[in-house]
């Protein structure tokens, strides 16, 4: 019996990135070995986390936080390159999960990010794991850019979302298989009953103020009023997701891919971290239903 062996490449896609952690824990049960992982952004983190061992740590410490928890992790700044400094939700997950060097890490590992003002492409194979992490992470207008000694990074998503090319030929398992955050709405999983009460938590008025100015990034629900027009901002925002988007599109049709599950990009928000354990379930739920169909023979599935 040929032993199935996954390379394992997640897309960014921020708060979504938490149905990795479920598309993961439905491979491992199905009784796949991930031999090599390739992450960007939120694939980043999670893949990151795993390649450590301590995935399962994570996901308990994520799946315990609220809004305000997740709230009380963001270390606000007035800068004109983003609102969130970042530093404080990395102290966290450092406390979480110890940094290493990502080549002890047993599973091969790799992210990216852009460095600028070149706009050139920096894949993160060695070094600090939650370095490369960060810098991969860097959300344009959201979290400031990382800055690693003299260079500077943002989000590899800008031009690599789902990092294929990351993932050497002398590490591929046996089938590739791709996480992608950045789905169309017809991806979309309607949340439960339950579900749409816990994401009614009521805030205290002085959150609720910053909720109104940040809801782009905290609560998708609120996209789904029209706005009358959008600021420069929003518009870089939205003109980021179209090309992520496109960029995605492009990037599936080019490689001969096994298994592969959407997450529609309308299934949360940027920020909404304390849907993680949603979030999860859909991602499990995806990638059993993918393995099935790939088992009884039809590939390529979503």
């Amino acid at each position: 019996m040929v032993k199935k062996t996954v390379s394992l490449v997640l897309s960014s896609g921020g708060a979504r990135g938490m149905a990795h952690i479920g598309a993961i824990e439905a491979l491992e049960e199905a009784g796949f070995e991930i031999v090599s992982i390739a992450g960007c952004s939120s694939g980043a983190l999670v893949g990151g986390i795993y390649a450590t061992g301590q995935l399962n740590t994570f996901k308990n410490w994520i799946c315990n936080l609220d809004k305000i928890d997740v709230f009380s992790l963001m270390d606000f700044t007035i800068s004109r390159k983003g609102f969130i400094k970042g530093e404080k939700v990395f102290n966290a997950l450092k406390h979480i999960v110890a940094d290493c060097e990502i080549e002890t890490l047993k599973i091969p590992f790799a992210c990216n990010a852009v460095q600028i003002p070149s706009g050139e492409e920096k894949i993160f194979s060695s070094g600090s794991l939650f370095d490369a992490i960060r810098a991969s992470s860097s959300i344009p207008t959201v979290l400031t850019p990382s800055k690693i000694g003299e260079d500077e990074f943002i989000d590899g998503g800008i031009i690599n979302p789902i990092p294929f090319n990351l993932i050497k030929p002398t590490e591929r398992g046996n089938l590739l298989v791709v996480v992608d955050l950045n789905g169309p709405k017809s991806a979309f999983v309607p949340p439960s009953a339950k579900e749409k009460k816990e994401s009614n938590l009521k805030l205290p008025f002085w959150l609720a103020d910053y909720q109104k100015k940040f809801s782009n990034y905290f609560y998708s629900e609120q996209k789904e009023e029209k706005p009358k027009g959008l600021s420069s901002v929003e518009l870089l925002n939205f003109s980021f997701d179209l090309i992520q988007d496109k960029l995605s599109e492009m990037v599936i049709r080019q490689y001969d891919i096994d298994l592969l599950v959407e997450i529609s990009r309308e299934q949360a928000g940027t920020l909404e971290f304390h849907r993680a354990a949603e979030l999860i379930e859909i991602g499990k739920k995806k990638m059993q239903k993918a393995i099935k169909k790939l088992e009884s023979g039809h590939k390529r599935t979503q």
